[in-house]
């Protein structure tokens, strides 16, 4: 299984975003969250920073929308140039019909969901999507500490997928750092947002490969993925 990591842009310092994109380049996506204050307590960098950072860096934009009404806005951030655009769940009024016209514009399109949304209510639109990301944090803060608790979720989610034989992506989000991933990838994701465990590093090239080859091995060696 491929595993990726994905920076977040969160934790970068945002008086030089194009640097610290750069910073990052060997990642597999730079993780962009995009907040309103309404749908979450806190309010992040819109639209225009969005195109920039597009401009900025020839990592591919995995845009995590903690917005309200994201079947609006979703499809004017792939136009920004998000790769990758995921929404909620929680805010989404009609999510097949969103997820169908993201993938129409030319993104990957993700369903999240919050630490208490269950992931067996969506099940039946699963094939709809290209990833789903479990919030291992309440949304709306950078480091937050993980939750544990969130596992046995993970193993669920990547169940279902299995059964249904899906070729999806599994993201998990909050928390994710060297004494975290190899939980979480043994419990079943294979995409990993990590935000101050990268720049908060030294070395945060460096600390991306070093998170990789965690979870690499940890893939490895887990059930879900020998059986895949």
């Amino acid at each position: 299984m491929a595993v990726q990591i994905n920076p977040s842009i969160l934790s970068a310092d945002f008086s030089r975003l194009a640097d610290e994109a750069k910073a990052v380049e060997g990642a597999d996506w730079l993780h962009v969250d995009v907040m309103d204050n309404h749908f979450v307590p806190n309010l992040t960098l819109g639209m225009p920073i969005v195109e920039s950072l597009s401009r900025a860096t020839d990592t591919p934009l995995d845009l995590h929308l903690m917005i309200a009404d994201p079947d609006r806005w979703a499809p004017q951030y792939v136009e920004a140039g998000a790769g990758s655009i995921t929404f909620h769940a929680e805010a989404a009024g009609a999510p097949v019909r969103l997820a169908r016209e993201i993938r129409a514009k030319g993104a990957r399109a993700s369903m999240a969901l919050k630490p208490a949304t269950p992931i067996e209510q969506f099940e039946d639109i699963l094939p709809e999507l290209d990833m789903v990301l479990i919030m291992t944090v309440e949304p709306g803060f950078g480091g937050q500490p993980f939750l544990d608790v969130m596992l046995p979720k993970i193993r669920r989610t990547r169940e279902l997928i299995a059964k249904h034989g899906l070729d999806l992506w599994l993201q998990v989000d909050g928390g994710v750092s060297a004494s975290t991933i190899e939980r979480c990838a043994e419990a079943g994701a294979d995409v990993f947002v990590a935000g101050s465990a990268v720049y908060g590093a030294v070395d945060p090239a460096a600390a991306v490969r070093t998170l990789r080859e965690q979870a690499g091995a940890a893939i490895a060696a887990a059930p879900w993925a020998c059986d895949h």
